[in-house]
């Protein structure tokens, strides 16, 4: 018994912390995206969303896209190092994963990353020193936005 509590404690310190503005989150812990990023944020209003835009320490710049309910409908980045796509992602990470793996499978060679898949779009490009991309899930997106915005 107290094996399986030691194994239990060492999995709950070891899991990585989640992260509530990640795609399809809400809002409130955006200030815990800046922490985690080392970075400055700023912020602005659309007449359908906020924009945060958090400048990390790293060079990379990541923004939030924000509803008017508070959800976090899309996340787009650039920058020298690529995020990390599980904090950016949250839930739609494994389906992000999974689609990746897909598209590896069907294709040999380098080229840009389209997904377009149930709920969720992930396009990404880049190489070292110069990365983007954006994921936004098009259910969500507010009326008078457009997706050609979210960059």
């Amino acid at each position: 018994m107290k094996a399986h509590i030691a194994s239990l404690a060492i999995l709950v310190v070891l899991s990585p912390l989640r992260v509530h503005a990640a795609l399809g989150g809400n809002a409130a812990s955006i200030k815990a995206d800046q922490a985690q990023m080392k970075g400055s944020v700023q912020q602005r209003q659309t007449a359908a969303y906020t924009v945060h835009e958090i400048q990390a320490a790293s060079g990379t710049v990541v923004r939030e896209y924000v509803s008017s309910a508070g959800i976090v409908f899309a996340v787009a980045w650039q920058g020298q190092f690529a995020p990390n796509m599980q904090q950016l992602l949250g839930a739609y990470f494994e389906q992000y994963s999974a689609g990746v793996q897909a598209a590896k499978a069907s294709y040999v060679g380098r080229r840009p990353l389209n997904l377009h898949l149930s709920g969720l779009v992930v396009q990404l490009n880049g190489h070292i020193r110069a990365f983007h991309g954006r994921a936004y899930l098009p259910e969500q997106i507010p009326a008078g936005a457009k997706e050609e915005e979210l960059w």
